[in-house]
């Protein structure tokens, strides 16, 4: 397959590619890592008229360290990422999820922000973020603003960017004593599409009490899901075997709305996140306590 005719930018600037963004509008699509959008144009899922190439904008791929967390460039390469010291010291969720993501073939070219920006359902990186309460940085010609995760993920596909908008960066905060997390999830082969997945990110007292959850669930709906009944399930409480089933439970029957498709039902879906959620819960609270 061939892609339709496009014309094709390469800025060297943010300020170069917001130029060309105002200037074409909806016409436009920015290339970043291309492992989600190039197969689509090939496919001609996607047409768009002009293609604007992120590739040499400078200082997009830099991961640096601040007293409040992490910052990410949207133009990491996810491969650079998981292999970070950086990354696996001060945002182990990312770090463990990585590997989930597709094939390293995929992860050397696609970006941490392509995926989050794409805001696929099935994508792990979305999730994570959510999960960990990060903050995007973006850039439009009205000047920056910062999209907690919470309200940047909007539906299918959808996302808090506007079309004259790039995202430029991500801002994982520190986390707090007493922080444990986990990831898991069931795809049919490794690198495939999951099934269902989560991310979790827990926190306890010095009672060994929940203090906080944010438990984040992919390929279960229009986009990650902040699974907002299980983390009331466990708020104050001891995370014993019944707080988790109970957790569990309610992610699985109260928090999703699951779709249907070719690989598995809604109903196969959501005993797939309880079973998940009661996997991954248990690790997340270990690590937790060990971290207090």
């Amino acid at each position: 397959m061939k892609p339709a005719a496009f014309a094709y930018h390469r800025p060297d600037s943010v300020e170069g590619a917001l130029a060309l963004l105002a200037e074409h509008g909806y016409d436009a699509k920015l290339l970043a890592g291309g492992q989600s959008l190039v197969p689509a144009m090939n496919f001609r899922l996607a047409a768009p008229a002009v293609l604007i190439d992120l590739n040499r904008v400078p200082a997009l791929d830099e991961i640096a360290e601040t007293p409040d967390g992490v910052h990410i460039g949207a133009m990491v390469r996810q491969r650079t990422a998981e292999r970070s010291e950086m990354v696996a010291a001060s945002v182990p969720l990312l770090a463990e999820t990585l590997p989930f993501v597709a094939h390293a073939q995929i992860r050397n070219r696609g970006t941490m922000g392509g995926s989050i920006a794409h805001a696929d359902p099935a994508a792990e990186i979305p999730a994570v973020m959510l999960a960990l309460g990060a903050r995007f940085h973006l850039r439009g010609p009205g000047g920056a603003r910062v999209v907690a995760a919470d309200d940047f993920f909007t539906g299918l596909f959808g996302t808090a960017l506007e079309p004259d908008e790039m995202l430029v960066k991500i801002e994982v905060p520190a986390a707090a004593p007493g922080t444990g997390i986990a990831f898991d999830e069931l795809s049919r082969r490794h690198g495939d599409f999951a099934l269902a997945g989560v991310a979790a990110s827990v926190q306890v007292d010095a009672e060994g009490r929940c203090t906080a959850a944010r438990i984040a669930l992919l390929s279960v709906g229009d986009g990650p899901v902040l699974a907002a009944g299980a983390a009331a399930a466990l708020a104050g409480q001891h995370p014993s075997a019944e707080a988790i089933r109970a957790a569990a439970h309610a992610a699985a029957q109260n928090d999703i709305d699951p779709p249907g498709d070719i690989h598995a039902s809604p109903a196969y879906r959501r005993q797939l996140v309880e079973v998940l959620v009661g996997r991954v819960l248990p690790r997340a609270f270990q690590r937790a306590r060990s971290a207090s």
